[in-house]
């Protein structure tokens, strides 16, 4: 029996499993330490060693012979971090590298391991249960860890000895990432190794002022509620100080000092051998940020630059760091693009789009758009004695690692399935890291488009085998600030052609609001993440109907997930004369309920800008429902929770209009579970059946059988 594209999808986990990532580059160039699963379909991520002058790899660590044939149990902590980085896979997820990148620390079921890259196989340190985040210190001799909320250290080698650094009791933690920093900030981890592998800076976060929520399972009562600490808008955050501490039991402790009451927000930490420790720090308001340079001696702090902005400030992941050379890398915006900046000078041209930093060294490397393109990302490095040079050319997504001459470059493109990998010495390029990803049972066809005044990028999708005549539309934004849907990458196409050949045409489109086209672009949801994502989704629609013959303008439907629930339900609630149904998973139906970081930098304080929260509310807009509405939701979700969802449906049940309700019990943010990521997408399909009604399409895209409900296997 042939095998179904959702099915595929969920149990390959959108295809990300095979795939060789978390590249580290050693400074000789010798090595390429990275992660990967054995196959496209098995999750259980093992260690990798790629030998650059003999072309082969080698498995370091298999997370089977480690653990045995056993289940891996997950401490709570480590779930909720893989929660935020949104890891879908199992075993050995996460590892850090000494300097050398000789070694290796890893946690794998809540036990610490140990491993010379050079070789196969790991040694457990023994150490307290529950190990979340293990680093080496530079030299390799010893490595820092979590357990629970102490921060500790460990001799790197067999039988050593374990002793805690840092531990207080109550709400307080060490060396951990608070959840906005993990969730919106893009810093996942809570402490630094200083060059000299003495000293470490490590964050303590107090979280005792911070609201607690609570996530149940209702299909299981004799289970008790989990607690979080959710800084919901409008409400306290964590506080958060970053100390320097010596790695050493009893060793000396050095608060860093900065105007915490002007910048609360620890954005991100530096610390390399080619400069002292930089912290990133930004004001509630975010409309200023200040690089500080940490007198490792003294724990006392410098400005070295800052950003201001009326809006709010620009964040580069990466940034900022110390170049060879003592070269500060930063970013700042000339109004039409964030640019590199070297020593406080510009080394990107005007109109390229700076997205992320991924190697600062000897090059400083790192991923643009070209002007006027923000569906394509390209790699590029920048250095003293090369200038700027275009690595990759693509037309794709595309990024590299490594800081010298030996590089690892992944591009993703329109023209092949899934992500292909070289390591490239000097200017050879040379094969390696092979994916071991599945192959698609489709093979999406995207017609790219601009479209209206603002020339919108679109990308329309149409069934294999479209015979012609009138096609029902289903619109399949993201649509918020920080992610774009339309990129030239084949891997970002599939779902949207599966849901075409049940005979749909799909339209994506990016709107104001998301990356890649600049400041002015994205600051035009400025305290509304309404008004303009909205009219956008609509003009979108209405160019795309213009240039591509057969869209059935009477029948639209629009799904999303997470911000582009939120804009699905929007569609139908505020535009029904557009919008015909909607299919909203995990949608922000009040921005009282979300978090203080990502909804105050768009709308500002709730009690300073309450007129912000009631125009982007969907609850007040519950009366007016006229269309279909389909809202899924996880109970377990705990970055939005279900509440939104329900209060919505309550609203709707108040004012008598008629909706469907999908509970996912058990089921967290990512909907990662392999029954419930493939059943959603059938459900999804089967309501825009119902709804839209669109005209059977031959094939072996196309969906055949009976409903959802009747089909034996498909469960939720």
């Amino acid at each position: 029996m042939a095998l179904s594209f959702p099915r595929q999808q969920a149990r390959t986990r959108r295809f990300s499993l095979g795939v060789p990532h978390s590249f580290t580059v050693s400074p000789d160039g010798q090595r390429v330490v990275f992660l990967r699963s054995p196959a496209g379909d098995d999750p259980r991520t093992s260690l990798w060693c790629y030998d650059v002058a003999s072309g082969s790899e080698a498995e370091v660590a298999n997370p089977a012979e480690l653990l045995g044939a056993g289940d891996e149990q997950v401490p709570e902590q480590e779930r909720r971090r893989r929660e935020r980085s949104r890891e879908r896979a199992q075993g050995i997820v996460a590892y850090a590298c000494d300097e050398a990148v000789g070694h290796a620390a890893f946690a794998l079921g809540g036990r610490l391991w140990w491993a010379d890259v050079r070789q196969p196989g790991a040694t457990e340190l023994v150490v307290p249960a529950g190990v979340v985040d293990p680093r080496p210190a530079p030299d390799g001799t010893v490595a820092a860890f979590l357990s629970g909320r102490a921060l500790c250290v460990v001799e790197a080698r067999a039988g050593g000895h374990w002793a805690v650094l840092a531990e207080e009791p109550g709400e307080v933690s060490w060396g951990a990432a608070e959840f906005v920093a993990a969730e919106e900030m893009g810093r996942r981890r809570g402490f630094w190794w200083g060059p000299d592998s003495r000293w470490l800076l490590a964050t303590r976060v107090d979280e005792s002022e911070v609201e607690t929520w609570w996530t149940a399972d209702p299909a299981d009562p004799a289970r008790p509620p989990q607690a979080h600490r959710y800084p919901v808008a409008g409400s306290p955050d964590a506080a958060v100080t970053l100390w320097l501490l010596e790695a050493k039991p009893g060793g000396e402790r050095r608060e860093v000092a900065w105007d915490r009451e002007r910048f609360p927000y620890l954005v991100s930490v530096h610390w390399g051998r080619h400069g002292p420790p930089l912290a990133l720090v930004e004001q509630r308001d975010h409309r200023a940020s200040a690089v500080l340079e940490v007198g490792p001696a003294t724990g006392k702090t410098s400005v070295l630059v800052g950003n201001a902005d009326p809006h709010w400030v620009d964040r580069v992941p990466g940034l900022p760091a110390w170049a060879e050379g003592g070269r500060l890398v930063w970013a700042a915006s000339d109004g039409e693009a964030v640019r590199l900046e070297v020593d406080g000078v510009a080394v990107t041209p005007p109109g390229l789009q700076l997205r992320e930093v991924t190697g600062v060294g000897r090059s400083v490397l790192f991923s643009a758009s070209p002007p006027g393109e923000p569906e394509v990302v390209e790699a590029w490095s920048w250095s003293p004695a090369g200038g700027l040079r275009q690595l990759t050319h693509h037309g794709g997504v595309c990024a590299a690692w490594g800081e010298g001459r030996v590089r690892v470059v992944v591009s993703r493109s329109m023209g092949w399935h899934g992500a292909r990998l070289a390591v490239r010495v000097g200017e050879r390029e040379q094969r390696g890291l092979e994916p071991n990803q599945e192959v698609p049972v489709l093979t999406p066809a995207v017609r790219f488009l601009r479209v209206g005044q603002r020339q919108l990028s679109v990308g329309v999708v149409l069934p294999s085998n479209h015979p012609g005549g009138k096609l029902p539309v289903v619109m399949s934004p993201y649509g918020g600030p920080g992610h774009q849907r339309v990129v030239k990458a084949r891997s970002a196409w599939l779902e949207a052609q599966w849901l075409a050949d049940q005979g749909f045409a799909v339209v994506v489109a990016d709107g104001r609001g998301t990356p890649g086209r600049g400041p002015a672009w994205e600051r035009a949801v400025y305290r509304d993440l309404a008004g303009p994502v909205l009219e956008d989704q609509v003009d979108a629609l209405q160019g795309a109907a213009e240039l591509v013959p057969g869209l059935d303008l009477d029948r639209v439907g629009i799904e999303g997930w997470s911000f582009g629930g939120y804009l699905a339900a929007l569609a139908v609630l505020a535009r029904p004369d557009v919008f015909h149904a909607a299919f909203a998973g995990a949608p922000v139906t009040d921005w009282r309920l979300y978090d203080t970081y990502y909804t105050e930098r768009y709308l500002g304080h709730p009690a300073r800008e309450p007129e912000a929260y009631e125009r982007t509310s969907l609850i007040p807009l519950a009366p007016k429902l006229a269309r279909p509405l389909a809202l899924a939701h996880g109970l377990a979700d705990d970055n939005v929770y279900a509440a939104h969802t329900l209060r919505l449906s309550a609203a709707l049940l108040a004012a008598g209009r008629p909706h469907e309700v999908v509970l996912l019990p058990g089921t967290t943010h990512m909907a990662s579970r392999e029954d419930v990521a493939e059943n959603l997408l059938v459900l999804e399909a089967d309501f825009f059946r119902r709804a839209l009604r669109p005209s059977p399409v031959p094939g072996p895209g196309a969906a055949s059988g009976p409903p959802l409900g009747q089909r034996p296997g498909n469960r939720l």
